[in-house]
């Protein structure tokens, strides 16, 4: 089968070409940037560029559509719904163009907004920033392209955050600040958050080559979900770090002085690992159901502690086996 996957470049995009080039499938990657991995398989170009995505579709089977702009930070925020919706208008109208039937595209669970007391699939969508709205517009430019034609395939996979290897996502950012021992709890600690892995993300959408026509959707969660706490003991554990929890600080003071990094942000025009979006994320509930994505039969090849156990073996020195 030959499948050209979006942002393939990228941390997710690179961990399913593998995959799927395992299987035996014919892969070719498109993105802004060349692909490290698979340099020669890569076409360097925009997905806001309508003319070389037709292009790059040309004798496509399915598409795997990952690209986005997804950071926190991303200024202006047009570019959001320039690159998110904008691309997904392009690749509506490449498919059509190239007569593709079938689009796997990666949105997030962000849509549902933050606390929103483990939502499945037919939840109330209530995206809270420009990111996650965008992602849900997206949604709904796909929506309309399966409903054209009864012989299409979409599949909308919403993942929650996703970790593992060369990611510096944040994940990243927390292991590292228990690494070095100058992790701070904001809140309780007793949040907890869906997570799931790079690998058996990656596992998961290569399966959904297997759907049939029509619109399928799926959130993505590696169960059972940890709580802060949890996730820090367990890094901290391989890590050789003792409990690992040292500071707490009550969340209203942390908000605080994540705005004071947005004011700090906006007058310097650099970017900090501190935002009041980020503690925000970080102190909320964020679980989703998962039960549509246990039903399919899909077994993850790897465990969340396995998964973390992986990553700081990876990126950091000298793990605790």
């Amino acid at each position: 089968m030959k499948i050209l996957v979006t942002g393939g470049s990228g941390f997710i995009g690179t961990n399913l070409a593998a995959d799927l080039l395992k299987a035996g499938h014919s892969v070719s990657i498109y993105d802004k940037v060349r692909s490290q991995t698979y340099p020669d398989l890569c076409v360097v170009a925009d997905v806001r560029d309508r003319e070389r995505l037709s292009e790059a579709l040309r004798g496509i089977d399915v598409v795997y559509h990952l690209a986005a702009e997804h950071r926190d930070d991303v200024r202006p925020v047009s570019l959001y719904y320039d690159v998110n919706v904008g691309g997904a208008e392009n690749l509506v109208y490449a498919a059509e163009k190239n007569n593709v039937k079938k689009i796997v595209f990666t949105s997030s669970v962000a849509i549902y907004g933050l606390n929103a007391n483990e939502p499945d699939e037919e939840s109330p969508i209530k995206p809270f920033n420009d990111y996650s709205k965008s992602k849900y517009q997206s949604e709904e430019v796909f929506n309309e392209w399966v409903k054209g034609d009864d012989s299409r395939s979409l599949v909308i996979v919403r993942p929650v955050v996703i970790f593992g290897e060369r990611n510096r996502g944040n994940v990243y950012e927390v292991l590292s600040q228990i690494a070095s021992g100058r992790f701070v709890i904001v809140g309780n600690g007793k949040n907890e958050k869906s997570m799931g892995y790079v690998l058996n993300l990656s596992s998961f959408l290569a399966k959904l080559l297997e759907s049939g026509p029509g619109r399928h959707v799926y959130n993505y969660a590696d169960k059972p979900d940890m709580t802060t706490e949890e996730l820090v003991r367990i890094a901290s554990e391989a890590l050789g770090n003792g409990p690992g929890i040292r500071w707490r600080i009550p969340y209203p003071i942390g908000l605080l002085g994540g705005y004071a990094f947005d004011f700090l942000s906006r007058i310097t025009g650099k970017t900090y690992p501190i935002s009041s979006i980020r503690i925000k994320k970080f102190a909320a509930n964020t679980t989703v159901s998962a039960d549509r994505l246990k039903e399919t039969g899909f077994v993850a090849p790897y465990s969340l502690a396995q998964g973390l156990n992986r990553m700081i073996a990876s990126e950091f020195a000298s793990p605790r086996d």
